[in-house]
């Protein structure tokens, strides 16, 4: 049957700082659109835009920065349960 068959390539892990990343960087369209739709002044959208974007930034260097050091202590410490071994029923 089709569906029996075993995956050969398994599928990537998620990459879950860039799509925070991504959903910022289109807040950061989305929202001052709507403020102007909405009837705010332009130097306020602007002003907001920017806000966002220097917080989006800001979130992505700390992003980037924990991913690698969560890496970088896991390749120290040879990955999970390397030390320990359970038993198996």
């Amino acid at each position: 049957m089709p569906g029996d068959r075993p995956r050969r390539d398994p599928r990537p892990a998620p990459d879950s700082a860039g799509d925070v990343i991504r959903w910022a960087a289109f807040s950061c369209v989305l929202v001052p659109v709507v403020l102007l739709w909405y009837g705010t002044s332009l130097a306020g959208a602007a002003g907001t835009a920017l806000g966002l974007a220097a917080v989006t930034a800001a979130c992505r260097v700390l992003l980037r920065r924990s991913e690698r050091c969560a890496a970088r202590c896991a390749a120290q410490r040879g990955g999970r349960h390397t030390r320990e071994r359970t038993p198996v029923d």
